[in-house]
């Protein structure tokens, strides 16, 4: 094993993560992840002049072990003589709350306390102990969600805190095995507690670290971490290029938009939804960018598109009422005319058998027989539902006209047509009902024509 204090002494100033006299605020657990990190950045403190100061989170999930955690946790910092700042907080109320899983909860909380603890401390850094194995079991994680090059990269040595900018995270462990915490752990007499709910199969973390990644490993890769951390490092190096490219080209728009690698085209659009604060989704920005001017629904009466010059462009829609304008059709004799808002109707009944007909614009045969002598002339309504001809059940009629690209504006114009029993034989401009078509056994035919006095 390498000299892990040397190690991480070496990792520190490579890579910038302290200055002398700093004041560093130590996330510290009770695990043995976190308390290795405080004897470490303790045993480092004295020459640069470190001022430490312990912070610890119950997040009141496990009874009494957490107080145990708790108890371990300030019982060091004070055998070390250092300060501690512990906190408690409601996570399982946070969760029901904001309807998120206990494991996000207990982030967002924890990550609050530590930018609050670090302000009112005077702080501008904060250590966490994520070490090499964390990184890989997240590398996995996000490749299973199908997460980008940036997810991909995994955590930084040095980060701005999600809870407040202003304060920054380090992770000096970033680059050291479990194994090595505990080999350091056991020869340095360090007392640490287990969490129980870290052997739980139920949660994929663990799935990945007890199953996943011993096996690969075992039968395919010896030095997976050091594998990859390599490619994760590769992978966060060109994923930050690519994002300093789109910045550059939000402030600037040149060259257009369709000019730009395909790679670029992906992160412009993200940046911009993330600016929005809108998810981040694969397929949305795919939507947008593939597609100039057509708007993508993503919430009740919320669409989201991209312009010609590579905007993303948010759209309220205001939902209009739905109509309830109808009008009740005899259809016993053979013609007649009717006019619902600005649609005219002609239809006429013939007896004429067989299935062939020449197709019309604005014209449409049906078996009159099954259409029956009663219609109702009416706008679409919510529930209803069609059966299109040449399909082998009915549907919502939302989902068909969502289906067929129809604009939520022109939706509520269209006019449909319903037998006695209300069943929808037609729905204008689009397909008839299936029951409804021509067949060898039909003996009269229903000739139905419509046009608009203005178009939608």
């Amino acid at each position: 094993m390498v000299n892990l204090p040397e190690h991480v002494k070496n990792s520190i100033r490579e890579r910038k993560l302290l200055r002398r006299g700093e004041r560093i605020l130590v996330a510290v657990s009770g695990g043995l992840d976190s308390m290795v990190l405080l004897q470490l950045l303790h045993s480092l403190a004295s020459p640069p002049g470190w001022k430490l100061i312990v912070a610890h989170f119950n997040h009141q999930l496990r009874g009494r072990a957490s107080d145990a955690d708790e108890r371990l946790v300030c019982d060091t910092a004070k055998s070390l003589g250092l300060q501690t700042i512990s906190e408690r907080g409601e996570v399982q109320a946070h969760a029901e709350k904001w309807r998120i899983s206990i494991e996000m909860a207990a982030r967002d909380l924890r990550h609050e306390f530590l930018a609050r603890t670090a302000r009112c401390a005077r702080c501008r850094i904060i250590a966490l102990a994520h070490h090499a194995d964390d990184q890989a079991e997240l590398f996995f994680l996000r490749l299973l969600r199908g997460a980008g090059g940036e997810g991909l990269a995994g955590m930084k040595w040095r980060a701005p805190s999600p809870a407040d900018d202003r304060v920054h995270l380090i992770r000096p462990l970033l680059d050291v095995g479990r194994a090595e915490l505990g080999q350091f752990a056991d020869e340095s007499k360090i007392h640490f507690r287990e969490d129980a709910t870290n052997a739980s199969r139920e949660i994929l973390r663990n799935r990945i670290r007890h199953e996943l990644l011993p096996l690969m490993r075992r039968r395919f890769q010896p030095g997976l971490n050091k594998s990859l951390l390599r490619a994760m490092e590769i992978v966060g190096a060109e994923s930050e290029l690519v994002a300093s490219i789109a910045r550059r080209w939000l402030a600037k728009k040149q060259p257009p938009f369709v000019r730009l690698a395909v790679a670029v085209q992906r992160r412009v659009v993200q940046l911009q939804l993330r600016r929005l604060e809108l998810a981040e989704d694969f397929d949305l920005i795919e939507a947008l960018r593939l597609s100039c001017g057509r708007p993508v629904t993503i919430g009740p009466e919320v669409t989201v598109a991209r312009n010609s010059a590579g905007r993303v462009l948010v759209r309220t829609v205001t939902r209009e009422p739905f109509q309830s304008n109808f009008l009740a059709l005899d259809l016993g004799g053979q013609a007649g005319a009717a006019t619902l808002d600005d649609l005219h109707l002609h239809w006429k009944v013939i007896a004429q058998t067989g299935a062939r007909f020449r197709l019309l614009r604005g014209c449409e045969q049906f078996d009159a027989d099954k259409v029956g002598r009663h219609v109702v002339l009416r706008h679409w309504q919510p529930g209803d539902r069609f059966q299109p001809i040449g399909m082998a059940s009915a549907m919502k009629l939302q989902d068909w006209f969502t289906n067929q690209k129809v604009p939520r504006p022109e939706r509520r114009h269209l006019v449909v047509a319903g037998t006695a029993t209300g069943e929808v034989f037609w729905v204008e401009n689009q397909r008839i009902g299936e029951r409804f078509k021509l067949g060898p056994e039909t003996q009269r035919r229903l000739i139905w024509t419509w046009r608009r006095s203005a178009s939608l």
